[in-house]
């Protein structure tokens, strides 16, 4: 059976050995330490512009949206890495490891634009020998770009590590889309949940790929090295919109909304993996430091404090349902 889902406003990303959620401005990282306790790291992070006009401008809140993902979420990385950091136990970092971490995601960041942006308009060039249109050129610069991501995806999934994010990452889907259909969070139910969601940040990204096309299809321009400019200032626009596509997403069931958001689901079956219980018990308790899921389920769904434990109690010997 097909569950009704409703948004709760939470969302998260997996980390190193655990799950960070954020509810609005409070956010919370969950870890799995090495003696098998769960550490929680709760904090507040605002963003840019917070309470400015420009947070509800549509296709400009996307770009706040989208640095202010990359801030918070490298943030939680360092939250959760410092923790297994030998020289810093207490889960600290000094000031010279934070300027390490800040020139790491410059270069990081400077290595994404060149190998997810500039790369595929390079390879797409390759074919300028036997294709003149500019239009078509553009749209095999969409699918390079698709297939250097996927290609990426693929090759990174054969590192341990990288299987166990995946992994965790699952975990942070399983358990929102748990309280989004009405289920309550314990591990049983979130077991049955679905990994894949449609407000995932994989699914921006295939949104980011697929606007890219379009806009590079209609947008040219003569010389090479403003063509590659173009490709670096248009990230901004690209962001606004595919952030206002996630949206409708998370919020709407329109079929064309549905058809658009396939490509990310599909690509969410190699970013996510099935977690297992102790991965799925980071989750949860990622979601209750910041978010009264039993309050959302009453509101959202008018589940009464009684019914949710009768559901608690019957649910964890249902059969799965089919996702």
């Amino acid at each position: 059976m097909k569950r009704i889902t409703r948004y709760s406003g939470i969302g998260g990303q997996a980390v190193l050995e655990g799950v960070m959620m954020r509810n609005r401005e409070k956010y919370s990282v969950a870890v799995r330490k090495t003696d098998g306790e769960i550490a929680i790291n709760v904090d507040e992070y605002r963003g840019g512009a917070w309470g400015s006009v420009f947070r509800r401008i549509p296709f400009v809140r996307g770009i706040f949206v989208f640095v202010d993902s990359l801030v918070l979420g490298l943030r939680a990385i360092n939250i959760s890495s410092a923790y297994f950091d030998d020289e810093n136990a207490g889960g600290t970092k000094s000031k010279k490891d934070a300027a390490i971490d800040g020139i790491v995601t410059v270069l990081s960041f400077a290595i994404a634009i060149a190998a997810f942006m500039l790369l595929p308009y390079f390879l797409a060039s390759l074919f300028r020998r036997i294709i003149v249109n500019d239009g078509f050129i553009a749209v095999i610069e969409g699918l390079m770009r698709i297939l250097v991501f996927v290609a990426y995806i693929l090759l990174i999934s054969l590192l341990k590590d990288i299987r166990r994010l995946f992994a965790y990452h699952g975990a942070e889907h399983k358990c929102i889309n748990c309280i989004e259909s009405g289920r309550a969070l314990t591990v049983e139910n979130a077991r049955n949940a679905s990994r894949l969601h449609r407000r995932c940040g994989s699914s921006f990204l295939i949104f980011v790929m697929l606007v890219s096309i379009v806009l590079f299809f209609f947008i040219r321009a003569n010389s090479l090295p403003m063509r590659l400019l173009l490709r670096v200032l248009l990230i901004p626009v690209i962001a606004g919109i595919s952030y206002e596509l996630i949206w409708a997403a998370g919020h709407t069931d329109f079929i064309l909304i549905r058809v658009l958001s396939a490509p990310g689901l599909w690509l969410q079956r190699l970013t996510t993996r099935e977690p297992d219980d102790d991965m799925i018990e980071v989750g949860i308790a990622a979601v209750e430091a910041v978010f009264d899921w039993r309050q959302y389920l009453s509101d959202a769904f008018g589940l009464s404090p009684e019914e949710i434990e009768a559901q608690m109690q019957a649910e964890a010997a249902a059969e799965p349902d089919d996702q």
